[in-house]
């Protein structure tokens, strides 16, 4: 169906018939007011709100006003995220740091600046476009000036409704142009009405060329106290002049302040335009204003001008965008569709021009919509178009406005080294708000969680040069993890995006950990650490830069933060956020429980079979081993290879895992390896109820070893990789001579060595008399009786009340885990386990806790290294007795022993034996022994002993040494620990604080008990 020519013109016509329009189309006739420039005030400008709007939305369109589109970026979940009506949208276009519109097709036709800008601003967000973009800006040749003062009836001036009524419609003005003038010299003149909406010495406020001169700013105050005074003033009018310039305007972002420059484009018709002013001026007399540096104009072009090559142009011939990544393609759906694609000045008014472009591009674009629709299978024509779509729509958003808070913050740190600012601006979603009661909400286990979106921008000069933009962010200012149930986050993830065109993930988190209640919530709650990634050009997720760092807000920052809240929920927001702080910090409400999970006997099934030995030690005592091998696994080797024997820590067990489906013991097997696992008199298993640490290196590792020498020979070498206790226990059966370096063919120790440097709040517990207290409460039984179901003594049940009400720095809901944590310390980041890791430790592994060896480990933890029953320091002077290779690991995130205890180990190997290859490995985000039983060990920690023990296996134990190496053992002697991030879960000023809780607490339950 052929539709009717649209008109674009004002309505004249006297008889023209309203009923042939829609309603939304009609339009008065026009009554010669003379206001056309600000807007026909009586309905008869047939402007684009009454054609191609209206066409619009009759056919369905929603037009959403008071919007202003800042840039446009392409959708980088384009292939993975749903985008609402029509499945995957290929666009995000940004009303604002925050809110976007997803679309398939974007069509930009803002005008000349407004396009121009919103393509710069997207530029800097990693839009690839041409180095042409902002050039071949033209005014169309425009020069305006304004004639004041005439004698001559001009009828220049606009009318209001009382001068209408009193006015006949020949006397009127008319429309804004009624008169025009062609000259030879290639340029045209018109004359314009000044509506009356504009102040009447708009035009004499500029510096001008003045015809005759020096008497302007006196005319033009004489004139306006005429106006006042309601006398007959002088007849004045606005002329306009247009034709050709050179088009080599330019037009530039400033990437500071977000605002468009430009430099005008040189006029050659500029001096002839003002002689043919003058002449005007002279016949009809008055004075003469215009700019005396530059043309004025009104009719803006060009900036996108459209090109067949992206070199000369950014858009082709049909409005689509060139994509500067691959010259000769375009950014499919993006198009450019007003006076900014023009590359040339035109030289008369260029409104049908720039509609003849316009309806060029539309009809391409058609083409391309269509293309799309068939290749995606997208039926457009089947959507059900409401009839008044866009109400709906607005009062969604309009009720929305209501709930939400805006919130700026400002941090600053270090990330990889390197300084970094992040200046955010997060909206905070309060919509949900009234699902939470005030009356029960502190005491609820769940509330208004603050959800939000984040918008701004990232400063990091060492990576980009340029800011990073975030064109998609989300905070939750108070997340909860289901594994750390009293702990929560403030988790922000950011999308960052850069004018070279990389995309970075920027991902943080706030940790609110109810340590001694609020103590330390000022520092948590201010800083952020932060991961930084690169992504791949796939956006899969993949990093090619991994940065980790703390950023922080200052009190200033904060309390600027605090002052430049806005929105109409303010009130509700603060209530909300000490809210949660309270339930955080001082009331301890768990957001979740460890109850909810259950364990079946599934997992057992399928474990590798094994074979369990009892051994008799040469002190009477008897302990076991446990021993896999490939053939009872089902796997086959040509090479046989060294056995390895696995030593746990104390009382856990951290290798075999049944619930895991990679533990350690599964990885080593598929390697090929035989393995041993050592269950001492320390293993819940064989609990001793008299031994020390010395003991176990005395007695029982000789004893396995000698165990493995029965199957393999006496030459046969084994690999030994061993955790906390154990690792204690194999050093100081090496350094004390009971067992031979020459019978182990590699050392790996986890999170222990010869030396033992723990967290401060582990210290302040072995440096208090709980040791001692403790063993008199426990009396002649030194085992203690973990589970809940268990029948204890008083004495028993005194000591757990007690452990479960000393300090830790992670609190759980799991009863067991709370008594071994608080006779201990925390032994693992929950955040680091499975739920089923987690029971299946507790309820079934760690039931019974031996405590006789407590005593010497209280000394070695005093000492800071290994030494025997009496606390003689028999070890560390036998050096020469450690002739192996040696991998020590630690965990990056201290929770209980602190990577100083690797560090110093790595030191002293190196110093002593410097002839054997010797490692350092510290693992950033695991604690203790969640370098074991951790979900993401299988990936993080066990290559690196794999890697280790495959050296060993390769003949690369020993390290050749340079005679001309001189100096190298003082050079290690004053080296310091190149990784800053040990210390302790706490800070070290505050160790005296700790003591000083610790011992009111202690004091307080033991007399309690008596009352």
């Amino acid at each position: 169906m052929v539709q009717d020519s649209m008109k674009l013109s004002m309505n004249f016509d006297l008889e023209e018939s309203s009923s042939r329009l829609p309603k939304h189309q009609n339009v008065d006739i026009c009554i010669a007011c003379g206001n056309c420039l600000a807007g026909c005030p009586y309905n008869a400008k047939n402007s684009t709100d009454k054609n191609y709007l209206a066409s619009a939305i009759q056919a369905g369109c929603i037009v959403k006003t008071e919007c202003e589109v800042q840039y446009v970026v392409k959708n980088p979940y384009e292939t993975g995220h749903e985008g609402g009506v029509g499945g995957k949208r290929r666009w995000l276009v940004f009303l604002n740091e925050i809110d976007c519109i997803k679309a398939d097709f974007v069509i930009l036709s803002a005008g000349v600046l407004g396009t121009t800008a919103i393509l710069f601003k997207s530029q800097m967000r990693g839009l690839k476009l041409s180095e042409s973009l902002g050039s071949g800006f033209s005014c169309n040749g425009n020069t305006v000036a304004y004639l004041a003062g005439s004698s001559g009836p001009l009828h220049a001036y606009g009318l209001d409704k009382k001068q209408l009524s009193k006015t006949p419609i020949q006397a009127r003005p008319g429309p804004s142009i009624s008169s025009s003038y062609t000259s030879s010299l290639g340029f045209t003149i018109q004359s314009a009405v000044l509506p009356t909406a504009y102040p009447y010495m708009l035009f004499k406020g500029i510096v001008t060329y003045g015809w005759p001169t020096g008497y302007w700013f006196f005319d033009g105050v004489i004139d306006k106290l005429k106006h006042l005074i309601g006398s007959k003033s002088s007849q004045a009018m606005v002329l306009a002049a247009m034709g050709h310039d050179k088009s080599d305007g330019k037009i530039i972002l400033d990437k500071e302040t977000d605002k468009i420059c430009f430099s005008p484009p040189h006029d050659p018709l500029l001096v002839r335009k003002i002689e043919a002013f003058q002449k005007i001026t002279k016949k009809l007399g008055g004075i003469l204003f215009m700019s005396n540096y530059r043309s004025t104009s009104v009719h803006l072009l060009g900036g996108c001008n459209a090109s067949s090559d992206f070199s000369d142009g950014v858009c082709n011939p049909n409005g689509q965008i060139f994509d500067a990544e691959a010259p000769g393609l375009v950014h499919q759906g993006l198009y450019v569709c007003d006076a900014s694609l023009i590359p040339c000045s035109v030289g008369v008014n260029p409104s049908l021009t720039i509609a003849a472009a316009a309806e060029h591009v539309s009809k391409h674009l058609v083409k391309d919509t269509l293309s799309y629709k068939s290749k995606n299978c997208i039926d457009f024509a089947s959507k059900v178009v409401d009839q008044n779509p866009y109400t709906e729509i607005h009062n969604n958003l309009k009720s929305r406005e209501k709930s939400y808070v805006f919130v700026k913050e400002i941090m600053r740190g270090y990330v990889g080294g390197m300084p970094c600012t992040a200046f955010l601006r997060i909206r905070i979603n309060l919509q949900n708000e009234n699902s939470c009661d005030d009356r029960n909400s502190v005491m609820r286990k769940s509330c208004s969680t603050l959800k939000g979106k984040v918008g701004g921008y990232v400063v990091l000069r060492a990576i980009e040069k340029d800011k990073l933009h975030v064109i998609d962010g989300e905070i939750d200012m108070f997340e909860v993890d289901y594994k750390t149930p009293y702990t929560q986050y403030m988790h922000y993830r950011l999308l960052l995006a850069t004018a070279s065109g990389p995309r970075y993930i920027f991902e943080g988190k706030k940790i609110m950990n109810p340590y001694l209640f609020a103590l330390y919530s000022w520092r948590e709650t201010t800083t952020l650490y932060v991961t930084f990634k690169k992504l791949d050009g796939n956006f899969t997720g993949k990093a090619g830069l991994n940065l980790k760092g703390e950023l922080r807000i200052s009190t200033i920052e904060l309390l600027k933060s605090i002052v430049s809240l806005e929105g109409n929920r303010k009130g509700r927001f603060i209530y909300l956020f000490s809210l949660n702080l309270l339930r955080t910090y001082i009331l301890q409400i768990p957001q979740e429980s460890h109850k909810k999970y259950t364990l079946t006997d599934s997992y057992n099934n399928s474990y590798p079979a094994s074979t369990f030995y009892e051994i008799k030690t040469e002190d009477g005592y008897t302990i076991s081993c446990r021993q896999w091998n490939c053939s009872q696994s089902g796997w086959k080797f040509k090479e046989e290879k060294h056995p390895v024997l696995l030593l746990n820590g104390h009382s856990t067990e951290s290798f075999c895992l049944p619930t895991e489906p990679n533990d350690l013991i599964r990885t080593l097997l598929a390697e090929g390896h035989e393995i041993w696992l050592l269950q001492p008199r320390v293993h819940v298993s064989n609990p001793s109820n008299n031994f020390t640490i010395e003991d176990i290196g005395r007695y029982d590792i000789p004893a396995v070893m000698g165990k493995i020498c029965e199957f393999h020979g006496p030459s046969m070498k084994v690999h030994v990789v061993a955790h906390c206790v154990g690792g204690l226990s194999i050093h100081i059966a090496l350094m004390g001579g009971h067992i031979s370096a020459t019978q182990i063919a590699s050392l790996c120790c986890t999170n222990s060595s010869m030396f033992f440097k723990l967290t401060t709040l582990a210290t302040v517990k072995m440096w208090l008399p709980l040791v001692p207290m403790s063993m008199a409460l426990l009396g002649k039984n030194k085992i203690l009786l973990l589970l809940e179901t268990s029948k204890a003594s008083l004495g028993h049940r005194l000591l757990m009340c007690i452990a479960r009400w000393l300090p830790r720095y992670e609190r759980c809901t799991c009863s067991e885990c709370e008594v071994f944590a608080g006779v201990f310390g925390n032994a693992f980041w929950h955040q680091n386990i499975t739920p089923t890791m987690h029971l299946w430790l507790n309820k079934q592994s760690t039931t019974k806790l031996p405590m006789a060896a407590f005593p010497h480990l209280r000394k070695i933890c005093k000492s800071g290294f290994i030494v025997d029953s009496k606390g003689n320091n028999s070890y560390l002077i036998h050096p020469e007795r450690m002739a192996l290779s040696t991998l020590y690991i630690s965990g990056g995130r201290s929770i209980l022993v602190t990577p100083e205890t690797s560090f110093l180990a790595n030191k002293y190997m190196k110093l002593h034996q410097p002839g054997f290859r010797h490692e350092r490995v510290v693992v950033d985000g695991f604690g203790h022994s969640d370098l074991l039983i951790g979900e993401e060990s299988p990936k993080e920690v066990f290559p690196h002993i794999l890697s280790h023990i495959k050296l060993s296996e390769e003949g690369k134990n020993i390290v050749m040494i340079p005679k001309e190496k001189k100096g190298s053992k003082d050079a290690l002697d004053w080296a310091t620990d190149p990784y800053p991030g040990y210390g302790g879960s706490e800070s070290c000023w505050f160790s005296l604080l700790v003591v000083v809780f610790s011992v009111l607490v202690l004091v307080f339950m033991l007399l309690s008990s008596f009352i």
